[in-house]
């Protein structure tokens, strides 16, 4: 059964009833090329675990399943599957779960399939992430220190953008700050529009996100690092003394003392600064006794 076919998608679709839903973001891949590249970009092995969000009709599933040794697909929409169970039923290494993977204990289902099935290798997260919740899965996987090795994930081409820039770009931002503060950051493949069904309005584009064994920076306060970086691109037109003294609630005075303790001038703006210029301010700011800003829950 060839996947990649329009034409069976359509079958597929017409057999079991399916119909696109919009709101979650459902497209399809019709070009072989681009899973060959995620799984070989990821680095699967035979004794990797892979757990894949949202695996659609399965294309990507069954060519993680062909280098892995166990994939776990977690797929949202329950109507999806029987077509799983069709376009799948060859693989004795997947098991898919009709589940939310923000509302998914991920920890606990990764502890429980690598004692089950005596897996000795990497643990790898892949998919062709809802533009619409992207962020939101990418940063619960990373903010919940989950024992994974590697994410390569399929998103919008902006969103992808964002995540890999750097100090000086317009991309760059809170998020390009976040995932860089957690990951190693790197591109596998553009992935034009043209190659899904529907075709959605947007490019696409996979990164790999390797862990860090250790992250970007060490910070006294990592929650006061957030906070700094939040209120810096939260007001990014303003130089940083009005940014940070406008979100934190601390004098102007304070902030120029900040600044200045930690090496960096007044006049420049957040989307300038380095992760480890972040850190040197969060740390001054933790250090200094009775600071009235307040770190974010």
């Amino acid at each position: 059964m060839n996947l990649y076919s329009p034409k069976t998608i359509r079958q597929l679709k017409d057999k079991y009833g399916f119909r696109f839903a919009k709101g979650l973001g459902q497209n399809f891949l019709t070009d072989p090329s681009v899973p060959e590249a995620m799984v070989r970009g990821s680095g699967i092995g035979p004794q990797d675990l892979v757990i894949e969000i949202g695996p659609g009709i399965g294309v990507l599933t069954a060519a993680a399943a062909e280098a892995a040794g166990r994939v776990v697909a977690i797929e949202v929409d329950g109507r999806l599957l029987p077509i799983l169970g069709e376009t799948l039923q060859e693989y004795e290494n997947i098991e898919v779960i009709c589940a939310d993977v923000l509302k998914t204990d991920l920890a606990q289902l990764i502890d429980e399939q690598i004692r089950t099935y005596g897996l000795t290798g990497a643990v790898r997260v892949i998919g062709n992430l809802p533009y619409y919740i992207t962020t939101p899965i990418i940063m619960k996987l990373l903010e919940e220190e989950l024992p994974i090795d590697s994410i390569t994930v399929m998103m919008q081409k902006e969103v992808a953008d964002r995540i890999e820039a750097g100090p000086g770009s317009r991309e760059y931002g809170a998020i390009s700050l976040a995932v860089q503060y957690y990951c190693r950051v790197s591109r596998i493949i553009s992935v034009p529009k043209e190659v899904f069904l529907p075709r959605p309005k947007v490019d696409s584009a996979v990164l790999l996100l390797e862990l860090r064994e250790e992250k970007a920076v060490r910070v006294k306060d990592e929650a006061r690092l957030f906070t700094c970086i939040r209120a810096g691109f939260g007001q990014r037109r303003k130089t940083l003394v009005n940014s940070l003294s406008g979100a934190g609630n601390l004098p102007k005075e304070t902030v120029r003392e900040v600044l200045a303790a930690a090496g960096i001038e007044e006049n420049r703006r957040a989307e300038t600064l380095s992760i480890e210029e972040f850190a040197k301010i969060a740390d001054e700011l933790t250090s200094r006794e009775g600071s009235s800003w307040k770190t974010e829950a």
